[in-house]
């Protein structure tokens, strides 16, 4: 599974970066970065759950 983000949508509210911060990281100019893009198995749940919990819906899981 890869993580995709849209950065033209994202405002960098880093609720992602609350709910699972192996993965999400937002730098000092609320730039959005995957430290993960590609987490492993055990860490789904949690990115999953961070992504549907993203206000502007920047954040989707795609399926390999």
């Amino acid at each position: 599974m890869k993580i995709k983000v849209d950065y033209l949508v994202c405002e960098a509210n880093a609720i992602c970066m609350g709910l699972a911060p192996e993965v999400f990281e937002l730098d000092d100019d609320d730039q959005l970065h995957l430290l993960l893009p590609e987490p492993p198995p055990e860490m789904m749940d949690r990115v999953r759950h961070a992504v549907r919990s993203c206000p502007k819906a920047a954040l989707s899981v795609e399926e390999n």
